[in-house]
């Protein structure tokens, strides 16, 4: 199968997936910022695990971490949510990661030399992997679609493990603040 295909299967697959849950309605029973509420403080046992394997699959359906976090800051408080945040987030990146590089391979290389853009952000991307990364994270954080451009670029697994784990702790930590401030001036109620 050749990269333009196997990217044409992950974008189908995604497509599919998304579409499938926006019919079903399913996304906004889900995935929303009282259900997710709800499930710490229903399962407190099992609630990091089921909340982590839902943030697995919002992932892989393009949902957008910060309702994970903002949820968990307003179940378990700043230090508690967001320590659980990083640990559900770090799982679902690697996860997609797996999972959209098995399906696609490295298939946005077949663009590499399309243009004068994409040489110099493949080049980069070849020459400090680890480093492009981590800053990445630190600017998009768990934001689906850079999970599947990472994925389908060819970078190195061990970098994209390390600059995951690396670059999303401080923008997880500032996010926990900033949805902690955020529900004391709404009165909404956060545990310390």
């Amino acid at each position: 199968m050749s990269r333009q295909q196997r990217l044409l299967l992950v974008l189908a697959l995604l497509a599919a997936a998304w579409l499938t849950l926006k019919l079903s309605g399913l996304s906004t029973q889900l995935f929303t910022l009282a259900e997710l509420r709800a499930l710490f403080n229903g399962h407190q046992g099992l609630g990091l695990l089921l909340f982590t394997l839902l943030f697995m699959v919002g992932n892989l359906l393009q949902i957008p971490g910060w309702i994970f976090l903002a949820a968990a800051v307003l179940a378990l408080g700043p230090l508690w949510g967001g320590l659980g945040t990083y640990l559900a987030a770090c799982s679902a990146c690697l996860s997609s990661f797996v999972f959209i590089r098995g399906l696609g391979g490295d298939a946005l290389r077949a663009w590499q030399n399309k243009g004068r853009l994409s040489r110099r952000l493949f080049a980069r991307l070849d020459r400090h992997p680890l480093q492009s990364v981590t800053l990445l994270r630190l600017m998009f954080q768990t934001v689906p679609a850079l999970n599947v451009t990472l994925a389908l670029s060819g970078v190195p697994w061990r970098s994209y493990v390390l600059g995951t784990v690396i670059g999303l702790p401080l923008p997880i930590a500032l996010y926990s603040l900033f949805f902690d401030r955020l529900a004391l001036w709404l009165h909404l109620p956060v545990p310390s």
